[in-house]
């Protein structure tokens, strides 16, 4: 089944739109999994591609300490939980709708240890080892850029961030830009390009 296409309403922080809740089977990293969505969140229809893209190649996340930046329905954060249940995994969105089905899910499977919170109520010291995102890139360059210098600096010494964008929505430009701009602590680098998908890797030294 292809995703819908993203509207902007998903970036909205209440969405109008009525919730028309669905349960959807889908795998991660190898683990079959049922969770809940609903519309006016990204992906409501199924695991969208660039995600699943990622999945194929993200090594097990290393650390205590994981964030999916852009949680939408909660696939990342899930899988990252599902890959250590005993390490914290926040999960942050301006989207409150997605907030509650990211830690709804969490939840029905038992997994303890995920928090789902709007970005403002992260901690401001908090680091983390591991970062898994398929970042908003419709949400406009300025906009996406702001996300991506409030988060990736906050990578702990020897963590490292997995991304994935499309390739003709920018993929090749923004990994240049992230090594322009992040500064001599990071590596940025091509991991690896699936189905039309850059995936990039930021690793703090």
């Amino acid at each position: 089944m292809t995703p819908e296409r993203p509207a902007p309403h998903y970036f909205v922080s209440d969405p109008e739109l009525p919730e028309k809740p669905r349960r959807l089977s889908v795998e991660l990293r190898g683990r079959r999994v049922d969770v809940g969505t609903a519309a006016g969140v990204f992906s409501p229809t199924d695991l969208d591609r660039g995600t699943a893209a990622l999945l194929r190649h993200v090594p097990d996340p290393r650390g205590r300490s994981f964030l999916d930046i852009g949680c939408g329905w909660g696939p990342l954060s899930l899988a990252l939980a599902l890959a250590d249940p005993e390490a914290m995994v926040t999960a942050v969105d301006v989207n409150e709708r997605s907030l509650r089905l990211t830690a709804m899910n969490a939840r029905s499977l038992g997994l303890e240890r995920v928090e789902a919170r709007l970005p403002r109520d992260v901690p401001a010291d908090r680091t983390f080892d591991t970062i898994w995102s398929n970042p908003p890139i419709r949400v406009g360059k300025d906009a996406l850029h702001d996300i991506l210098t409030t988060w990736l600096p906050r990578l702990s010494p020897g963590g490292s961030a997995w991304l994935v964008v499309q390739k003709n929505l920018g993929g090749d430009s923004l990994q240049r830009w992230l090594a322009e701009t992040l500064g001599e602590d990071f590596a940025v680098a091509r991991a690896a390009t699936d189905k039309g998908f850059r995936i990039i890797t930021v690793t703090r030294g």
